[in-house]
């Protein structure tokens, strides 16, 4: 996905003759501390909420403030991980989108992007979840894919967490199926380390019990 695709037609930018007042109510009415200052198709910057803050007189125009953000903002065509990487590093809650001639084209705001990673992890599907301590030489995400469909599964999403000065993954699978017994069973046949499970039901509201029980008995 790319960034245009996330743009919020929810939001408006403020003009340069907006007072910092109105500004400020905007921020408050839609709960975000940032917001694009154009001059009709031109973007000027990022005003943040600690730049109005700072101004004693409230109706004065935004345009004469000096903005403490160097424009962040992202163009068009730029991966989504693009603008999460942005919304991070810079702790924004709403990140420009421009065009190849800077011109401004809207905004991803932090709820859209919200959004978009609840589908991205299909979090709104019902399915079970594992997560696995995976060394890097033995991590192959087909071999798990092949684990969860031999039980006539499959995975919704996944992603890998790394740690400083560790040759451990912690790999996290959403699955299809919340009995996710048999495939536990099979992770566990191959000598992959299951760290923990969610949302693991079955029909009879017992499959933890007898994941337990299978636990215990390979410890004997």
């Amino acid at each position: 996905m790319l960034a245009i695709e996330l743009i919020s037609d929810a939001v408006p930018p403020v003009h340069t003759s907006d007072s910092i007042q109105k500004v400020y109510d905007r921020m408050q009415e839609f709960r975000i501390s940032h917001l694009p200052i154009v001059n009709e198709e031109q973007f000027l910057g990022l005003l943040s909420e600690d730049d109005l803050i700072e101004e004693p007189d409230y109706n004065a125009p935004v345009g004469a403030l000096a903005l403490s953000l160097v424009n962040p903002y992202v163009l068009e065509d730029q991966h989504i991980y693009d603008v999460i990487r942005l919304f991070y590093e810079r702790r924004l809650s709403v990140v420009p989108v421009l065009n190849a001639k800077h011109d401004y084209l809207g905004m991803v705001t932090i709820t859209s992007m919200n959004e978009y990673f609840a589908t991205l992890t299909s979090v709104s599907q019902p399915g079970g979840i594992i997560v696995l301590d995976v060394d890097i030489k033995n991590n192959s995400l087909a071999h798990m894919s092949q684990v969860v469909e031999s039980d006539n599964a499959q995975i919704l999403s996944s992603y890998v967490r790394s740690f400083p000065d560790s040759t451990k993954l912690e790999i996290t699978l959403k699955v299809n199926k919340q009995d996710i017994s048999n495939i536990l069973a099979t992770f566990l046949r191959y000598n992959y380390d299951v760290k923990a499970t969610f949302n693991f039901t079955d029909h009879n509201d017992n499959s933890m019990d007898r994941f337990d029980s299978f636990m215990n008995y390979l410890n004997l």
